[in-house]
């Protein structure tokens, strides 16, 4: 199988033509791109920043889980901006912004009916296609905040990272322009940002575009909570703070997975 190189002067001229994003960088490999842009978070400057990567060796997701793919058959790109006067409460919705970001671009640049599992994993037909994990990397005046992206884009049954994952190749997109698909992404985040962050971090329309892409709502689910506890029950919805809410109680971090799902 060709898998095609990002194309790196279309993605650099976006950046400068979007107004948003100050620079991106593709990488043949490297470890970690959060990694890399958490360490850089230390510049005070540093600002706006996408680090992408062909190919990551110490890839990480929730709960320090490791994963790798073959070069060129995922987008795995962080994120890394500053989060002027916000109130620390609501900064978790950075990580659901992105996820609206992701579900968003995909169905748009592939046609691939993707949907959110809370908190910020996307879906396909009850499959993993993409996860995010959000770092803060500098607190203070101007705290930054590190969003890590990443989405199976080519990989085939034997190349999935685990069974209950797939890719947009698997999920029926075709030949998928990876090149196309970051620009796409970018764009849903950072049109998402900036509309956030002139609404004075206001969560209210943010909040109604993630239930309405969340397929958590309204189903059965299991929820393993840090400590070991278990809760099973019927997600009813999404709190101010970005916690699920399973019965009328709010569950801010754990391992959730549907045991009924509406799609």
């Amino acid at each position: 199988m060709e898998r095609l190189p990002l194309d790196t002067e279309v993605l650099s001229r976006s950046a400068a033509e979007s107004g948003f994003f100050t620079a991106v960088e593709v990488v043949e490999s490297t470890g970690s791109t959060n990694a890399d842009l958490v360490a850089r978070a230390a510049d005070s400057t540093a600002d706006r920043i996408v680090l992408i990567a062909e190919t990551q060796e110490r890839g990480r997701g929730r709960h320090d889980r490791q994963w790798v793919s073959p070069p060129r058959a995922q987008l795995a790109m962080s994120v890394l901006v500053r989060v002027r006067g916000i109130d620390p409460a609501v900064l978790g919705w950075l990580p659901l912004l992105t996820g609206i970001a992701v579900v968003d671009a995909v169905r748009a640049d592939t046609g691939v009916k993707a949907v959110l599992k809370w908190p910020n994993d996307v879906l396909v037909d009850g499959r993993k296609l993409a996860g995010i994990l959000a770092e803060v990397a500098a607190v203070g005046d101007d705290p930054a905040v590190v969003v890590g992206i990443g989405v199976n884009v080519s990989l085939t049954e034997a190349e999935l990272p685990v069974p209950h994952a797939t890719s947009l190749s698997l999920a029926g997109a075709g030949e998928v322009d990876r090149t196309g698909l970051v620009r796409a992404v970018l764009r849903e985040f950072a049109d998402r940002f900036a509309t956030w962050e002139a609404a004075g971090w206001d969560i209210s329309a943010l909040a109604a575009a993630y239930r309405d892409r969340c397929a958590t709502i309204g189903a059965q689910v299991r929820a393993e909570l840090p400590g070991g506890d278990v809760m099973t029950g019927m997600a009813t919805g999404i709190d101010e703070y970005g916690r699920l809410l399973i019965g009328d109680r709010a569950v801010s971090a754990g391992d959730v997975t549907h045991l009924r799902a509406e799609y």
